[in-house]
């Protein structure tokens, strides 16, 4: 493993995706913080794809977080107007000591 408790110097905010009853027989989606904590995160790679003529940019990130029970790719972290999607979440030591995160970051 070769993450250090000194590398956690992000500060995340985990949200999960609820969703409400809009009345007309759909739903309305919004995100809501369930936690904060420390991370690291370390860019992974990227990628380029052309979607509707246009092109587009993917970049990866791994996410390292004190281990926590829950998380699964229906969530994201925030860390001030960055947003990572949760690809997936893994005991990195099998341990329960650290979760690391797979992720991409996303523009709003």
């Amino acid at each position: 493993m070769d993450i250090r408790i000194g590398d956690l110097r992000h500060r995340l905010t985990l949200e999960m995706v609820v969703r409400a009853d809009d009345g007309c027989g759909g739903a309305e989606e919004n995100w809501v913080a369930i936690g904060e904590m420390w991370g690291a995160v370390r860019p992974a790679g990227g990628s380029e794809r052309e979607v509707s003529d246009q092109l587009a940019g993917n970049i990866s990130h791994e996410i390292w977080i004190r281990y926590r029970t829950g998380v699964n790719p229906s969530m994201r972290f925030r860390s001030g107007a960055r947003v990572f999607e949760v690809r997936a979440a893994i005991d990195a030591d099998e341990r329960r000591r650290f979760l690391r995160c797979f992720a991409e970051e996303r523009d709003l």
